[in-house]
């Protein structure tokens, strides 16, 4: 009964994280408890595929946990973002957007942990393809300690400047701890309305993407 009650209706959730591991312990901390909680649901990872900062830990943490973890890395970073023994099955790519269309193409939803340019950017596109309809995965954003509060008020400023939809503001989830982002991702459901039909994007670039029922 308790392993039903653990199982998600999420496969695989891609993670989008940091190869820096912040000033603060908050940060790590966080990695490993949404780490935990991927395992706890038994939930496998995609990830960026290196083995440092934030990354490093939330793969290290599934891994350890027995669940897949899948890192997808272009070439170019595997000196930088790999330290030692990687973690995982590893998939190497030739760039930066093959990188982001195949963890994109592997995951059911996604999460964004604290990051940089590189995690923000990852972030806002899966934001802007739920806008658009090229895909209708959840996107939730883990608000550890408040580091995204101002990202999130841009979103509300985009709002009231008439720059984003309010329907659309919904896309993003957010909450400060790993459990409650979980409920609520499991609790979503889309309700804005997409700028172009899921059927009418070229998928070839990004594969099929799997529906909810398959990726129950």
């Amino acid at each position: 009964m308790e392993e039903n009650k653990a199982r998600s209706k999420f496969r695989r959730i891609c993670v989008f994280c940091g190869s820096n591991s912040g000033h603060r312990k908050v940060f790590s901390d966080a990695a490993l408890e949404l780490g935990n909680e991927l395992v706890k649901r038994k939930i496998d990872l995609v990830y960026g595929g290196g083995s440092v900062g934030l990354m490093g830990l939330i793969s290290q943490t599934v891994y350890d946990g027995g669940c897949h973890v899948l890192g997808v890395i272009p070439k170019a970073l595997m000196p930088l973002e790999i330290s030692g023994e990687t973690v995982g099955e590893v998939r190497t790519v030739s760039d930066m957007h093959e990188r982001k269309a195949e963890m994109a193409r592997e995951a059911d939803a996604f999460i964004a942990l604290p990051g940089g340019y590189g995690t923000m950017e990852e972030l806002l596109e899966m934001i802007t393809w739920a806008q658009l309809g090229i895909h209708k995965k959840t996107v939730g954003l883990l608000n550890v300690d408040g580091y995204y509060n101002s990202l999130l008020s841009l979103f509300d400023n985009g709002v009231v400047e008439g720059f984003i939809k309010p329907g659309a503001r919904h896309i993003v989830i957010s909450a400060p701890t790993a459990e409650e982002l979980m409920i609520k991702m499991e609790q979503y459901t889309p309700s804005h309305e997409h700028v172009a039909p899921h059927e009418s994007w070229q998928m070839e670039q990004l594969g099929n993407y799997p529906s909810q029922e398959n990726a129950r």
